[in-house]
């Protein structure tokens, strides 16, 4: 079982038979698809946050069809790469949304990692936790993990905002982050059909995580992938924000121009954490 704490008062959590409970009495039970749900009412921001059942359904349908497979071999050969030297390390998926990545890394790395996938998303947990019974499966904040200050060796973050005051306080010393963010050209031809205007991004999370960690490396992942049919073009519309704000017309063109080649680019960023933010370690 993973080292977690309390969401209410940050005390560790003790797992008696399927309850999770700290000293000062919070308790929380596992939910009977093995997950766990540590996201009080009162951190809530809406009745029911992050993605939907109808977004997790769809993200499940396009990646399974292995379109980002190059990208997720590439994804697991950084973080053994980077645990290899580690006895049992400790590695976070925050915002691992259905569990597609995470289920990969846990299953590239030795028996004895412990694997945490988090999502503020319960239906996108739900999900997850049908791929591996091993992994520890949590509803809960990204701004606010239940899990011991700087406990985690790998944290990763794919496609999610970055919150590096939190990233920071749950990273082990010599630890790695690695995030990944969307290139200049990624899925561009979807968005010229669904745009009027492209601006170039100004995201720049090297300067966003200036503050607490230092980049070590960049590395820009490409290649070209083809949706044949209805039903993958549906998967990848409805799994992006592009999707929801496309009128009906222009579906249709995209659907009259199948089979589809589409680009795949994003960047994956190797972050260290700053020595300041270990310094006065209780």
């Amino acid at each position: 079982m993973a080292q977690l704490s309390c969401p209410l008062c940050q005390a560790p959590l003790v797992l008696t038979q399927r309850t999770l409970r700290c000293a000062n009495n919070h308790s929380f039970d596992q939910a009977k698809q093995g997950y766990w749900h540590l996201l009080p009412v009162q951190k809530k921001r809406s009745r029911a946050p992050g993605d939907n059942a109808q977004m997790v359904a769809a993200r499940t349908r396009f990646l399974e069809k292995g379109h980002y497979l190059p990208f997720l071999r590439a994804l697991c050969a950084k973080v053994s790469q980077q645990t290899q030297l580690r006895d049992a390390p400790k590695v976070l998926d925050m915002g691992c949304g259905e569990g597609y990545y995470t289920a990969a890394i846990a299953a590239a790395l030795p028996s004895s990692a412990e694997v945490i996938g988090l999502d503020i998303s319960k239906e996108a947990i739900k999900a997850a936790s049908r791929r591996n019974r091993d992994i520890c499966w949590i509803v809960a904040s990204g701004a606010d993990m239940p899990v011991p200050q700087h406990s985690q060796d790998i944290l990763v973050v794919l496609f999610s905002r970055l919150m590096p005051d939190a990233l920071a306080k749950v990273m082990s010393s010599g630890g790695t982050l690695l995030y990944a963010w969307p290139g200049e050209q990624h899925l561009i031809e979807l968005r010229l059909a669904i745009y009027e205007e492209i601006k170039p991004s100004r995201f720049d999370p090297i300067k966003e995580l200036a503050d607490h960690f230092s980049v070590a490396k960049v590395e820009q992942h490409s290649f070209s992938f083809s949706l044949t049919n209805e039903d993958e073009l549906d998967a990848l519309l409805h799994m992006t924000p592009h999707g929801q704000r496309m009128k009906q017309e222009k579906r249709q063109q995209l659907l009259e121009q199948l089979p589809l080649t589409l680009t795949f680019d994003v960047n994956l960023g190797e972050f260290h954490p700053s020595s300041d933010d270990h310094a006065n370690t209780d």
